[in-house]
Order: C-alpha cells, then sequence, then structure tokens
C-alpha cells in the first residue's frame, strides 16, 4: 500500500487527466467553456492534515453534490420514515434527469434522492417558513461542516439554474399531480435551483466528505450534528445511488461513498479515515467527471481504501 502525500497525489493527477478528453464541459454552466476541459484538481482531508495536487483554487456550483447535505437536512427535520414516504431508496439504471422512470415504472415517487426527481421531493422537506429561510439553513449547515464561513450562492449561475430548468419543472409539477410533492413545485425548485449554485473549491468538498467519514461531526467542536442512522442511510444511497448509472461501476472498483455533480465535483468519504474532494469539469454522458472518476479509482488502489477489503495479490 502506497503511503499518502502530495506526491502521490500528483501522480495520481498525471495519470488521470488524459481521461478528460473523454468527457465535454457543461456549457450551460456559465463560468464553463473548453478551456476547463483540462482542469483537474483533488484535497484529501484527513482530519489532522491537508493533501493537494493539480488545479484546487478554483471555484465551482455544487450541482448535485448539494443533493447529499439537502439529504441529511430532510432526515434531520422528519426522519427516514417520514423523508422515504416521498422518495424511495433503490438505484436506478436511467439518467439523472429522466422523466420517463416516474411514468414508466408506475410508481408515485422518485426511485431515490440521489437523481434529480428525488431531490427536488427532498428539497421540499426542508423545514422552514420560507425558500429564503429553507436555504439559509442549507447554508448554514454547509458552512458548518466545511468550517467555511465565505461560501456563498452565484447569483448568476442560480439564474442560469432556473432559466435552464424546464425539464426539472417537468419532473416536479409530474410529482405534484402523483402527490409526491409537499409543497408547490415553484418553492420546492426555487430552493433546489440555489443549493446547486453554491460554489466551492477541493477543499470545501474534501471537507463535506470528512465530515461523513467522521461520523458527522463539527469540524470545531467535534459534536455530533446528525444521528448515526441518518448518515449510514445517506452514505449507503452515495454508494449505491451517487454516481447515477455508473454507481455499481464505482462502488466495485473504488469502494467508499461518492457523490457527483455536473459541475465535474466529485465528493468521497472514506469511513473512518478521510474526505476527499474533487474538481475535473470534463464529464461523460452520465454526468460524471472523466477524469475525476478516473482519479477516484486509481487513487483507491494506490491507498486500499475499498470499504470491502484489500485485493490478495499473488506473489
Amino acid at each position: 500500500m502506497a503511503q499518502l502525500s502530495n506526491q502521490l497525489l500528483e501522480q495520481i493527477v498525471e495519470d488521470s487527466l488524459p481521461y478528460a478528453s473523454d468527457g465535454e464541459v457543461r456549457p450551460v454552466i456559465p463560468m464553463y467553456d473548453d478551456t476547463k476541459k483540462d482542469v483537474l484538481g483533488v484535497t484529501v482531508w484527513t482530519g489532522e492534515e491537508y493533501f493537494h495536487a493539480g488545479k484546487t483554487d478554483l471555484y465551482v456550483p455544487m450541482q448535485s453534490t448539494a443533493k447529499i447535505v439537502t439529504l441529511m437536512l430532510a432526515l434531520n427535520d422528519f426522519g427516514k420514515k417520514r423523508v422515504f414516504d416521498m422518495v424511495g431508496m433503490e438505484p436506478m439504471g436511467d439518467f439523472f434527469n429522466s422523466i420517463g422512470q416516474l411514468e414508466r415504472h408506475q410508481t408515485e415517487k422518485p426511485f431515490n434522492p440521489m437523481i434529480n426527481a428525488g431531490a427536488i421531493a427532498t428539497a421540499a422537506l426542508v423545514k422552514g417558513g420560507s425558500v429564503e429561510e429553507r436555504f439559509e439553513r442549507f447554508m448554514t449547515f454547509i458552512r458548518q461542516i466545511t468550517g467555511n464561513p465565505d461560501l456563498v450562492m452565484s447569483e448568476e449561475i442560480y439564474e442560469a439554474e432556473k432559466s435552464n430548468g424546464a425539464r426539472n419543472r417537468a419532473l416536479a409539477y409530474f410529482m405534484q399531480s402523483t402527490g409526491a410533492m409537499i409543497m408547490p413545485p415553484e418553492e420546492a425548485l426555487d430552493l433546489y435551483f440555489r443549493t446547486n449554485a453554491v460554489m466551492m473549491c477541493t477543499e470545501d468538498f474534501a471537507r463535506v466528505g470528512h465530515f461523513m467519514a467522521n461520523e458527522g461531526r463539527d469540524p470545531e467542536t467535534n459534536i455530533r450534528l446528525i444521528s448515526p442512522e441518518h448518515l449510514r442511510t445517506v452514505k449507503s444511497i452515495m454508494l449505491t445511488s451517487g454516481m447515477y448509472n455508473s454507481s455499481g461501476q464505482f462502488a466495485v472498483e473504488a469502494g467508499f461513498p461518492l457523490k457527483s455533480g455536473v459541475s465535474g465535483a466529485i465528493i468521497g468519504a472514506v469511513p473512518g479515515r478521510m474526505g476527499i474532494g474533487i474538481i475535473g469539469p470534463a464529464i461523460d454522458a452520465k454526468g460524471n467527471s472523466t477524469a475525476g472518476g478516473a482519479l477516484v479509482k486509481s487513487l483507491s488502489n494506490e491507498l486500499d481504501l475499498n470499504m470491502f477489503g484489500v485485493i490478495e495479490h499473488e506473489l
């Protein structure tokens, strides 16, 4: 097993970066164009030490990595039974923004909270008297678990989310017709669009991963902010659905909970060991960073991070 170091990360970044050519940058994100295609950065936080390599000072929108934070809030607010009365916990083979799965499978609720329909339904379960109040609770929580009080939402990206949100609106209104929404669709959508537009760097993503790897404890006070049951639920769903319809492959080849976003961000939580934050804007058709995905797999192999055991090699 290799020893974690900046030099090791730099080598893995160098080896993984060519995989960016297999992906494309998502042009609907205002700050994204082809100049971002060959960007790759990673931060690992062990709780005692940071390790960095590549481009780590770029701030990108959370996009779907925000779904795990929203799910934690919803579980804290309503508990597991209520949340999963509204959204399922099963993996799905369709794409993350699929409309067909809601009707084709004759289900009244989305498959899981990691796809867009499920995340919109989960956003409706965050307590608050208004969208602004719910979003402020989200921001308070994400600032607390990252230890970064300066995190903000990009107004430009928020407006782009709304402008390009026709498919998400279709999902929300379809769910309203089946009873899978407990608030007006536009309110749940607005919270969803806002959380997607929160800007973070690799270190922030790594801190979220470490929060989950460290039993959901506040990084400053060490006080538990989420119950063990709820944290186990979130990490389990990340493992089975966090990388969309490539989740099975990553469960086998990386072997720890991950969540990706179409900004090319990836959050990894290696229980009891470390949090991992990656940014690689070139994504594949399934919504996952191509270079970032290669990096995750290489890092798991080099450091024996797979929760399901180390592969024994014959001498």
